[in-house]
């Protein structure tokens, strides 16, 4: 039997790190713009990579809520194709991974 507790926890932590971090991307998203040429074309530039962290974080708590929801309906760490268990190894790298090794490999 898995420690889903544990794993809760580092689930929810994660999702309040990734809260943060979008809250502070949206804020530089939102900020007053230069003027000059130059800047705003490096702005823009930042801009794309800022909303490329965001939709990254986006879709990483997408995973930790779908994770969360596994834990609440007991089927937390059995893969979401197989059915098999993933082994706890590998949760405690990616404790939000829906999939064993195997059936992430065919999915790669």
């Amino acid at each position: 039997m898995l420690a889903t507790a544990t794993y809760r926890a580092a689930l929810l932590r994660r999702l309040k790190q990734l809260d943060s971090r979008l809250h502070a991307l949206e804020a530089e998203l939102d900020a007053p713009r230069d003027r000059d040429w130059e800047d705003a074309a490096i702005e823009s530039e930042t801009d794309e990579v800022l909303e490329s962290l965001g939709r990254s974080g986006e879709a990483e708590i997408a995973r930790i809520r779908a994770a969360l929801d596994r834990i609440r309906t007991g089927r937390y760490g059995i893969c979401t194709r197989c059915e098999e268990p993933i082994p706890a190894a590998r949760l405690d790298v990616l404790p939000e991974t829906p999939l064993c090794q195997r059936c992430a490999a065919l999915t790669a």
